[in-house]
């Protein structure tokens, strides 16, 4: 029998027969009656012994088919019962660990698939600018090439190096937010320096479009990191410029109540249709009036900042009326 290859039950049925012998030996030596007796009940008390260690056996055999399926991807498979006892609670654990085994299994998966259309969407930015590159060094080589040529493909290769640059930058920032290694630094921060420090790289864009801004509720004070939350807005500023014609206007107002501080970032742009607004905080989306340089990174940069601090952006758009951002910085995690 199976049973018996086990080594423990092997020496327990060794010491169990030398004491049953013995006690039989001694109950025969006082009398044949007492021998009797004694040899009967040692040899219930065995079968019992046995019948209750093979039934045991057979529950760790259960548990161990149990595991076997587990490693094999069965994680759908329940073992608990509701007997008191040490063999249920090792089943309650098991199952437990089962559960959490199945949970970061598909977190697994999950992390795999965003790797995987994170890698496709990278290769797929950068082999546009890759591209013309190459076409423009072909253009280049050209011994006849006018010197008036060369320079203006020399600048074209010069701005696809830049752009390479700030995607590559970009990646590597939302990268570092999405594997949570960046850690916020939340202080008070004047809303005024927050905003100077988003404007002031974005003063020249604006002035070639002729685009005016104003400033609402600038004394106020913010919970945030200013650096990153520079970053956000900054983004978010870039995307109201790229959709404002010339002449247009940029309205930035500043908010706080008891849950949360809030800044809203409204343009008179051109707007964003319906159907594009529940994608346009998604990665390497591109909506309908989107640039032709645009890469559709800056918005869900912003959004990962934010949450990382325990925030979030929102929007409101109409075609033709312009959109308006609401940051919001939430002064105790929601």
């Amino acid at each position: 029998m199976a049973f018996f290859r086990n080594r423990e039950i092997k020496i327990l049925t060794i010491i169990l027969m030398l004491l049953s012998l013995i006690l039989i030996v001694a109950g025969f030596l006082m009398d044949v009656q007492t021998g009797i007796l004694i040899s009967i009940t040692v040899l219930l008390l065995c079968m019992v012994f046995f019948l209750f260690t093979v039934q045991r056996y057979r529950h760790i055999k259960k548990l161990s088919e149990y595991l076997r399926r587990i490693s094999q991807g069965e994680y759908s498979l329940d073992i608990r019962d509701n007997v008191e006892g040490e063999l249920s609670i090792l089943k309650s654990e098991i199952y437990k660990v089962t559960l959490m085994l199945s949970e970061y299994n598909e977190q697994l998966k999950q992390e795999r698939l965003v790797l995987s259309e994170q890698m496709a969407d990278i290769s797929h930015q950068l082999k546009t600018p890759l591209t013309s590159m190459m076409v423009m060094i072909d253009l280049l080589r050209r011994e006849n090439l006018s010197e008036q040529k060369r320079q203006e493909f020399t600048s074209h290769l010069y701005a696809q190096l830049e752009r390479i640059e700030w995607l590559v930058s970009s990646l590597l920032k939302m990268s570092k937010l999405d594997a949570g290694v960046v850690e916020m630094n939340l202080q008070e921060v004047p809303a005024q320096a927050l905003i100077e420090k988003a404007l002031n790289p974005l003063l020249i864009p604006m002035e070639i479009k002729d685009i005016t801004y104003s400033i609402e509720g600038e004394n106020q004070v913010l919970i945030c990191d200013l650096h990153w939350t520079t970053e956000a807005v900054i983004n978010v500023l870039k995307n109201c410029i790229e959709h404002t014609p010339k002449g247009g206007k940029i309205e930035i107002l500043f908010k706080d109540n008891p849950l949360y501080s809030e800044i809203q970032i409204s343009d008179s742009g051109i707007g964003i249709p319906k159907e594009d607004l529940p994608h346009i905080f998604t990665r390497f989306y591109r909506g309908k009036n989107a640039s032709p340089d645009s890469v559709g990174i800056g918005l869900a940069m912003s959004k990962s900042i934010l949450r990382s601090q325990g925030g979030d952006i929102t929007i409101k758009s109409k075609p033709d009326k312009g959109s308006t951002f609401f940051i919001r910085l939430y002064k105790s995690v929601v």
